[in-house]
């Protein structure tokens, strides 16, 4: 979900950008409950492929609307297709997971994302080297991890697989933003980005609910009609234009402060609408890994 978009940047967050992010933060809390919540009809994979259908029919329409090329030869399919691949990983994993762990918790492990960009961004790009203070933050993010998955061992084995699929997930988006760092693809449009692993992800995930033996029933409740479309229209399509929009034009460490909102969001849906438990060693776990990567995005003389 990061792309370069070339555009007029500004030096600091304005009224709009922080309306924007904190809709976005509320509502990334928001959709891992309601993730969940659906899963009584609608089985995780089959879920998730008619959400990615849907938001790549969406993003196609509006990008034919707008006139953006999203098939032209400019050397960046290779590069697409394995962050299109990453992507679909990171969904499959995160509706997966979901089966076996709370939204919370695994929403908590999925938003170590940063810590893993931060950690093997410098592999590739040798200008991102870590600095003291940011290798402290890279060990207090890891800790807060170790520690968030032994309190997971007091509960079940299930428990413990979710947890470790959040973990995988957050470590698939991290390695995600790497691709894009790394290739020509933080040279392409924003739209184009997102229609790579948007439509890659629509025409994988199917495949692997049907080699899980899911059941594709289609007759929904309109909560599950409801819950669909909002994580389609709203999710997988409006937001991630969103959030990418912003990384066009606003500081991107400023920006990227702003994801453990939310985790926050989450714990904050799972308790009241699932009654999930939020114990204090996950909100100590929680408080650390964003201190951590707080302290990683730390960069002096750059926005």
């Amino acid at each position: 979900m990061t792309a370069r978009v070339a555009a007029a940047r500004k030096s600091h967050l304005d009224t709009l950008a922080v309306s924007l992010l904190l809709g976005c933060c509320l509502f990334w809390g928001f959709q891992q409950v309601l993730i969940k919540a659906t899963m009584g009809e609608m089985p995780p994979m089959f879920q998730a492929s008619l959400r990615l259908a849907g938001a790549t029919a969406l993003l196609w329409i509006w990008c034919r609307w707008r006139g953006i090329a999203l098939f032209g030869r400019d050397g960046s399919l290779q590069a697409g297709l394995l962050a299109g691949a990453l992507f679909a990983g990171e969904f499959a994993l995160i509706y997966g997971g979901l089966q076996y762990t709370t939204a919370s918790r695994l929403t908590v492990f999925l938003y170590t994302s940063p810590f893993w960009v931060a950690l093997l961004v410098p592999l590739w790009v040798k200008s991102e080297k870590l600095r003291g203070l940011q290798w402290l933050g890279l060990l207090a993010a890891f800790v807060a991890v170790v520690f968030a998955l032994r309190e997971g061992f007091s509960g079940n084995a299930a428990t413990v697989r979710g947890d470790l699929m959040g973990l995988l997930a957050g470590l698939l988006w991290g390695l995600t933003t790497v691709v894009i760092r790394a290739s020509g693809l933080s040279r392409v449009s924003a739209e184009k980005l997102l229609f790579y692993q948007l439509a890659v992800s629509a025409l994988a995930l199917p495949a692997l609910s049907l080699g899980l033996g899911e059941v594709w029933v289609w007759h929904f409740s309109a909560f599950a009609v409801s819950s669909l479309l909002i994580q389609t229209v709203i999710g997988a399509f409006a937001s991630y234009l969103a959030w990418m929009w912003m990384l066009g034009r606003y500081p991107a460490t400023q920006i990227s402060v702003f994801v453990f909102f939310t985790p926050l969001f989450a714990l904050l849906f799972g308790a009241l609408w699932l009654g999930e438990r939020v114990t204090p060693g996950l909100l100590a776990a929680l408080a650390t890994v964003a201190a951590g990567i707080v302290l990683v995005n730390r960069r002096p003389g750059v926005a």
